[in-house]
């Protein structure tokens, strides 16, 4: 194993923590402003972009914890995959010009974690046998 692949899990780790927290900012964006409102956003919000934040702060602290990951990530990656085709897509093509970016690399780093796993520093990995099944899931 060369040293690079033993860091492999902490990597993993650092990018669903980081990359969750980030998803949580703009759940938090979305439902309370903070920090900062997302501009032009309807208020009161309409219940798909409501669902949108929860699934964004609840999905991104389970996953920035490690805990239900997989299925966790499998959802917010959804979520994203949802947001992109319903308000990116429509505006062009080019990801770039439709604002889109943020939208795909979420949904893709999700996926890949719902596939790979929490990595390190993780409450799943401390979850009895029983129980890993289901965050495994």
């Amino acid at each position: 194993m060369s040293q690079l692949e033993a860091w492999s899990p902490r990597v993993l780790a650092a990018v669903r923590i980081i990359t969750a927290l980030l998803f949580i900012e703009h759940g938090l964006m979305k439902l309370v402003a903070f920090p900062a409102a997302v501009p032009g956003l309807p208020s009161p919000l309409p219940t798909i972009l409501l669902v949108a934040a929860l699934i964004e702060i609840v999905g991104g602290a389970l996953i920035a914890v490690g805990l239900f990951t997989r299925i966790a990530a499998f959802i917010c990656s959804g979520e994203m995959a949802v947001a992109y085709f319903m308000f990116h897509a429509s505006k062009g093509f080019w990801p770039a010009l439709n604002q889109g970016e943020a939208a795909i690399m979420f949904c893709f780093i999700f996926l890949y974690i719902a596939f790979a796993g929490a990595g390190a520093w993780s409450i799943d990995a401390y979850l009895p046998a029983s129980r890993q099944s289901l965050a495994r899931a």
